[in-house]
């Protein structure tokens, strides 16, 4: 039994709009590079950390939030410095799981670590 929301969106807008329908709930946001039709993302570093992120869900708080958020690999579009994502939210790299709201963030590598990951969800 799942214990919390799983919630995908796509672009800046939708992920505001995600997380302020969810004001009050402990919000965790993956952001990573999309997939083609055949699932596979363009970012090899995201499904690297993808296995260990994914493996980790299990320790989302009761009554969490877990928002995918997909980067398309579009000219300009995740390494635009004027990227919403990088100028709101400070993203600095993909894959990025966050704690929507406070400053615990792992980024590109560290998402890799299944320990770390389990931290982030576990830890208040």
């Amino acid at each position: 039994m799942t214990q919390y929301e799983e919630v995908h969106v796509r672009g800046f807008a939708e992920f505001t709009r995600a997380v302020s329908a969810r004001t009050g709930k402990d919000v965790f946001a993956y952001f990573s590079g999309d997939k083609d039709d055949k699932g596979v993302s363009w970012c090899p570093d995201c499904v690297k950390a993808l296995g260990a992120a994914g493996g980790e869900k299990e320790y989302n708080p009761q009554g969490s939030v877990q928002n995918f958020c997909n980067f398309p690999e579009l000219p300009g579009s995740w390494k635009d410095p004027n990227n919403e994502f990088r100028k709101v939210l400070k993203l600095s790299g993909v894959p990025t799981l966050l704690r929507y709201g406070t400053p615990q963030k792992l980024v590109e590598e560290e998402c890799f670590k299944a320990d770390l990951v389990r931290m982030m969800f576990t830890e208040d």
